[in-house]
């Protein structure tokens, strides 16, 4: 097999933007990394020893630029310190406790009947449109210790954060849930 041509690699574009989509979820940054790839492949075909197929050689560049990306997600500081609204911004999750750190009156309500409601699908799809508010950093780490189980030790050296900033993004994360949940589930 000889260097591969300008055409076989734009061939595999398609491929490679939906293996990046599907690790990513965001089109943009999906469509900057098949970028990255596509270049770093173009720089690289001379050295191609054909040992593997173009396409697997162009999606082992992809899944090294993926990690690249995904790192400088986790690294992008975001402070989370608003509760969400309909329209996605945010107000005050201090506003929720007392000077003494208990609840205060806009405290949680009663949710009557919680497994009656897990059971609804419609329940599900209001719960994805409140994970989908977060921000990427905090809906990772808690999806990687609240869906896969990971323990903090596990996600902070994944991620390279300390442990007391995945505490804080898990708390965010979970008050986000619990702020938009309770508007948009529970308080209908």
């Amino acid at each position: 097999m000889n260097t591969p041509d300008d055409r076989q690699l734009a061939d595999y574009r398609d491929y490679l933007l939906r293996y990046a989509l599907y690790r990513l979820r965001d089109e943009a940054t999906a469509e900057e990394v098949v970028q990255e790839t596509l270049l770093a492949a173009l720089s690289a075909r001379d050295g191609f020893a054909a040992q593997s197929s173009v396409k697997t050689w162009l999606t082992g560049i992809l899944k090294h630029k993926l990690i690249d990306a995904q790192r400088k997600l986790c690294r992008d500081p975001f402070l989370l310190d608003e509760r969400l609204d309909d329209d996605g911004s945010a107000g005050d999750f201090d506003s929720l406790f007392d000077t003494t750190g208990h609840w205060g009156s806009d405290g949680p309500r009663s949710w009557s009947n919680p497994d009656a409601a897990l059971e609804q699908q419609d329940f599900w799809r209001v719960y994805e449109e409140c994970a989908s508010r977060m921000p990427r950093r905090t809906a990772l780490v808690f999806a990687m210790r609240e869906s896969l189980g990971h323990e903090i030790e596990e996600i902070c050296q994944n991620l390279g954060i300390s442990a007391t900033n995945c505490s804080v993004l898990l708390y965010r994360a979970r008050m986000s849930l619990r702020l938009c949940l309770d508007k948009n589930w529970f308080g209908r």
